[in-house]
């Protein structure tokens, strides 16, 4: 098993230190996908190491002489970029955090850094595609919880239908009777003594005739 993380001439005991510890650190379904081991121009005898598993990357330090060896993991959900920086000797790999947290080794053999890179892509585009499913089913989950309340309340309570007040018809004023009011303006005149009895009541009866 520890045989196909040796293919890019990593450092086999500290791969071996690497993977033993791995594999007591790996979660429910987390797999490694590769170790990269580091490669000082001088002496390197207690070489740093990156490791990539489907669930998060794993920086590991040697410490107490080789004795012990201490890690930092960041899962994938919380790396914002991956990078990596090739120099004369060997290339630089590093990551940030979302909370602008950087790590990173150093003298690592090229072709290793270029892996470490690429399958860090790959795992940054699963993971961003992951997010982007996962977003898209909370906003659904939201759109019917949302649809379904509204629909029970208005089922549960109906507005009730408003009464229709229908405005009365519009009458016109009655017209007021014709020949009461030429007898009210006949009786004026004789009361003002503009016309005498006889003529008042031959008016009169000629007003009444015509009914």
């Amino acid at each position: 098993m520890m045989d196909k993380f040796l293919s890019d001439q990593q450092d086999p005991k500290a791969v071996e230190k690497v993977y033993t510890r791995l594999t007591d650190l790996l979660t429910t379904g987390e797999e490694i996908i590769y170790i990269a081991t580091q490669k000082k121009p001088l002496v390197n005898i207690l070489p740093d190491c990156v490791a990539l598993t489907n669930k998060r990357v794993l920086f590991f330090t040697p410490a107490n002489l080789g004795l012990s060896i201490k890690f930092i993991d960041f899962v994938w959900k919380d790396i914002v970029d991956v990078s990596i920086k090739e120099e004369i000797i060997g290339a630089v790999f590093f990551v940030k955090t979302t909370n602008q947290a950087e790590m990173g080794v150093d003298y690592l053999p090229k072709v290793q850094a270029r892996k470490l890179y690429q399958y860090a892509q790959e795992r940054k585009e699963e993971e961003r595609e992951a997010r982007r499913q996962r977003e898209l089913e909370e906003k659904r989950a939201e759109s019917g919880s949302f649809n379904f309340e509204h629909g029970a309340a208005a089922q549960q309570v109906a507005p009730e239908p408003e009464p229709v007040i229908t405005a009365p018809p519009v009458q016109e004023a009655a017209k007021p009777d014709e020949l009461t009011e030429k007898l009210k303006k006949l009786r004026t005149l004789f009361d003002y003594g503009l016309i005498s009895q006889d003529e008042y009541n031959a008016k009169k009866l000629e007003l009444l005739s015509d009914l």
